[in-house]
């Protein structure tokens, strides 16, 4: 019982730390020592040293000796390259769903993740958009196998911030919800390579217009 309340302790440190850093509100070089955060949480200092040992291991903070946890930043190579890897993740996550007998309920999720993504930005809901293009991929994770939803599910945490902040500068690009469009057609047909294929550009083609915002912006991280 003991052990359970722990563990139960850490999850909520951690899932409140690391909603704080993926939204802004700690945001990065962030930084300040483990009795001021589980003062912040509310909490003892056991869960949270815990729960920061693993967003350190996400890459999300550093810890540092006597300093406490610092929420790290993202530069311009660093988005490049969890982008690169997501392209070949998701496009691997996507040819795996095309191939599933029952998606039924995969398709429906992504029918609805992309509904949602069109009506935010009919409504110039921006962060809506933002929010509802992220679920649209990890739905697709959800659905390839658990080792490759979490290594996407990483990855997508650790540029979450700067893709959110560089898509409320340039804005929602339109061709993105085209994209999710044709994969879901896709991956109703059940064709596999043409699923890598889109979901692959689809990222790649994402990265290019990010690392443009970024280059634009004159900032070195985000």
């Amino acid at each position: 019982m003991l052990a359970r309340v722990k563990e139960t302790r850490v999850n909520n440190a951690y899932e409140k730390l690391k909603t704080d850093i993926l939204s802004g509100e700690l945001a990065p070089g962030f930084q300040a020592p483990e009795p001021e955060i589980a003062a912040r949480l509310e909490m003892s200092r056991t869960p949270v040293r815990e729960a920061l040992i693993r967003l350190e291991a996400e890459g999300l903070v550093s810890l540092i000796p006597r300093r406490g946890a610092k929420v790290l930043s993202i530069q311009l190579q660093d988005l490049t390259e969890v982008m690169e890897i997501l392209a070949a993740l998701e496009g691997l996550a996507a040819s795996i769903l095309a191939r599933l007998e029952n998606k039924t309920d995969a398709l429906a999720e992504l029918e609805c993740a992309s509904t949602a993504a069109l009506l935010a930005r009919e409504q110039n809901d921006l962060n809506g958009w933002i929010d509802q293009d992220d679920r649209f991929h990890r739905v697709i994770a959800k659905y390839s196998n658990a080792r490759l939803e979490r290594e996407i599910g990483l990855n997508l945490d650790q540029i979450h911030r700067a893709v959110r902040v560089l898509t409320r500068m340039n804005g929602a690009p339109v061709e993105a919800d085209a994209d999710h469009r044709a994969l879901i057609e896709t991956l109703s047909g059940g064709n596999e390579n043409a699923a890598y294929e889109i979901a692959q550009t689809h990222r790649l083609n994402a990265l290019q217009t990010l690392r443009s915002v970024f280059e634009r912006s004159g900032v070195s991280q985000l």
